[in-house]
Order: C-alpha cells, then sequence, then structure tokens
C-alpha cells in the first residue's frame, strides 16, 4: 500500500522534473495535476456496471486500465455498447492483474464470486470495491476480513443509500441527540424484482439464483437495512435476529424468496427491515425513531424531521453531498490516500462483517422458523 501513500509526492517530483507543473487558481503557487487512478472492472454481470462504463469518460480522476470477464459475448456485448478497444479485455483476473497493475479492482460478478476476486487482490496488495452485499456468508466475511488484515488492502461495500443525501442527514440528525436515544428503525427496500427493473437477462438470472446471489430479495435489497442499522448503531451487532420469507410470485423466482421481514432486538432497539422484490417502485427508505422525536428518508434527497415539542413535522431537502461522500470512486481515491478512514462507514469492512452476520442469521432463522441468537465475534 506504499504506493497509495506516497502516490501524490512522488508525482509532484516528477512533475517537477519534467516541468508538468500548473499553476492552481488564485494562490500562484505551482502543483500538480494528480494521476487519475488506475482501475480494473473484474465481472460484467451486475446490472450496475453499466452506470460505471456511462460514468468514466467523464471523469479524469480515474482511468480504466482493464476488465477480466470469462464470458467473451458478454464481453462483446459491453465492448460493442461503449465503444471499448478489444485489448482492455482478459478472459483471467490475474493475466489483468500481471499485465495492467491496477490500484484498485472494481467488481461486478456474482456475490458468490466476490471472496475469490477480494482474496486474489489481496495476494497483489490491490484495494477492492464490491457491489452490495459483502459475500455469501459470515464464514466468507471473515475470511475476507482475514486476508485484507494480512495484506493491508481496504476493501469497501458500495450500496446506493450511502451516497443518498437523505440517508446521510438522517443519520446526522440521529448522531446530534436532537432525537434523542435511538428506540425503533423501519427500512423499506426494494424494487419491481430483477425481471421487471430492466436489468438485463444476466442479472435477472444471477440475483433469482440462491447458489450465486445468497437469498433472493432478503440479500438483494434486506443488506441496506442491515447496513444502516449497523452503522446508526456504531457496528454493535443485534442480540437477536428473526426473519421471515416467501415468495409472492413463485411463477418468476422459484429458487428464491421474493418479499422478507427482518427483526433486528438490541438491548434498548429494535428494527425492521423490509426487503421485496414486490414494491410497484423502486425505495430504500428509513424511518429512526428516537426518544425525542424522529427522522425519515423519503427517496435519495427528502427528509422529514419531527421533535417532541413540533405540533407537525417538516419536510426538507438534505443537504447535497460533496466528494468523497458523493460517489464511491472519490470515496475510493481519499481511502487509499489515508485521507478518511472508511472502518465505521457504511461500506467499510468492519461494518459489512456485521451486516454478513445478521444476513446469515437471517437466512437460518427463515430455515428454522426460529429466532437466531447472534455470538460475539472474535476482533
Amino acid at each position: 500500500m506504499l504506493r497509495f501513500r506516497f502516490r501524490i509526492a512522488l508525482l509532484k517530483g516528477i512533475a517537477a522534473v519534467f516541468g508538468l507543473l500548473f499553476t492552481a487558481p488564485g494562490t500562484g503557487l505551482a502543483q500538480a495535476a494528480p494521476a487519475a487512478l488506475k482501475v480494473a472492472i473484474v465481472g460484467l454481470v451486475h446490472v450496475r456496471v453499466d452506470a460505471l462504463l456511462a460514468s468514466l469518460p467523464k471523469r479524469g480522476d480515474v482511468q480504466l486500465v482493464g476488465i477480466a470477464e470469462p464470458d467473451g459475448a458478454l464481453a462483446a456485448k459491453y465492448a460493442e455498447k461503449y465503444n471499448l478497444p478489444k485489448k482492455l479485455f482478459y478472459p483471467q483476473l490475474e493475466a489483468l492483474l500481471e499485465a495492467q497493475r491496477p490500484e484498485a479492482l472494481l467488481v461486478y460478478t456474482s456475490t458468490a464470486e466476490h471472496r475469490a476476486a477480494i482474496e486474489t487482490a489481496a495476494g497483489h496488495g490491490i484495494a477492492v470495491v464490491v457491489e452490495k452485499p459483502l459475500t455469501l456468508s459470515l464464514a466468507d466475511a471473515l475470511a475476507i476480513r482475514k486476508a485484507a488484515r494480512e495484506h493491508k488492502i481496504q476493501v469497501l461495500v458500495d450500496y446506493e443509500t450511502t451516497w443518498q443525501a437523505s440517508s446521510r442527514a438522517a443519520y446526522e440528525e440521529a448522531e446530534s441527540g436532537r432525537l434523542g436515544a435511538i428506540r425503533r428503525v423501519v427500512f423499506s427496500a426494494g424494487y419491481q424484482g430483477p425481471d421487471g427493473a430492466g436489468a438485463g437477462p444476466e442479472y435477472a438470472r444471477l440475483a433469482a439464483d440462491p447458489a450465486k446471489s445468497g437469498a433472493g430479495a432478503l440479500y438483494d435489497v434486506g443488506c441496506y437495512g442491515a447496513d444502516l442499522m449497523t452503522w446508526l448503531m456504531h457496528g454493535e451487532a443485534p442480540l437477536t435476529v428473526t426473519a421471515v420469507s416467501g415468495s409472492d410470485r413463485p411463477e418468476n423466482y422459484a429458487n428464491g424468496y421474493d418479499d422478507a421481514t427482518v427483526v433486528l432486538a438490541y438491548p434498548h432497539a429494535q428494527a425492521v427491515i423490509q426487503a421485496s422484490w414486490n414494491w410497484p417502485f423502486p425505495r430504500k427508505d428509513m424511518e429512526i425513531y428516537g426518544a425525542t422525536g424522529y427522522a425519515a428518508t423519503a427517496g435519495p434527497e427528502w427528509v422529514r424531521i419531527r421533535h417532541e415539542h413540533d405540533k407537525i413535522e417538516r419536510v426538507s431537502t438534505a443537504p447535497q453531498l460533496t466528494p468523497p461522500l458523493d460517489d464511491p470512486l472519490s470515496y475510493l481515491e481519499d481511502t487509499l490516500s489515508e485521507q478518511i478512514n472508511p472502518l465505521a462507514s457504511p461500506s467499510g469492512l468492519d461494518t459489512n462483517v456485521v451486516v454478513m452476520q445478521i444476513l446469515d442469521a437471517a437466512r437460518e432463522s427463515v430455515r428454522t422458523g426460529q429466532s437466531v441468537k447472534l455470538a460475539k465475534l472474535d476482533e
């Protein structure tokens, strides 16, 4: 990781030697233009890879140096769609790493393949961002944490809610103490389902297969609530997890659950996670109820707040987020340059080990019909 710590300093020295300095506006001081972060994509089956590939040409801070995708037809599809040169594509991750030596991997494989990608990256000392959730099980999460610590790499998990202004505003309202002690939190997350949201056949098949994605909507969208609650509780795991799940549309999701409700019990609080592929529209909302007030999000921008002496609630637009809190790539850059410590954030690895403990227990609760008591994890 030394190359991340000293990257800016080294580039300034090189720029000075070769006369590549520029003058910062209003300062009169010569500074080196920061180098673009070299990233590689691993996998093209996840629906969110489209948004990434569409955004990269607009960014000067990130350079795509390779894509590892074993499915030649899928690789050709994306090469044509985004006018990508064939030299970017590699059938195997190891070949890409040896040839291009990226600074970070952006993983868009099935959830089942996250652990292998992260462990491979760890062996090369390369940071990783994976799409939510972190992996399929608590055992995998602990193995990922072990590899990350041994090789001193950063592992981040990308949740849309992390970059929503409303999530941050509601969290800060709770952190300020204006809501009093948190008593109950309700999360409602989901959409029309992978078969009804225009996600494409690759992702629809992947999301509905529990061997590749975990447990249908429970993992796919239930992870949002588990992540946000762990953030609100400063990394504390619940005492028990109780979950029920079923398929409202078995003709569409014969191998997975499309609707789930999870209850997390803490010593002085409860959380209810409502995860579904049967909403008529996408939503990722949370309601935080404290002893003296509540804060609730409505979409990515709006927040509803009421304190104990207010006659009615007030609705406001959440303050717009700025880098590095507004997108995963900016956050990654500041993490690698050690300007921020992500461990306690919604994207941080420690938070997401607890998330996997919750999801694993929820899946077991569905299987057995019993509440699952969580054991304390080794540090």
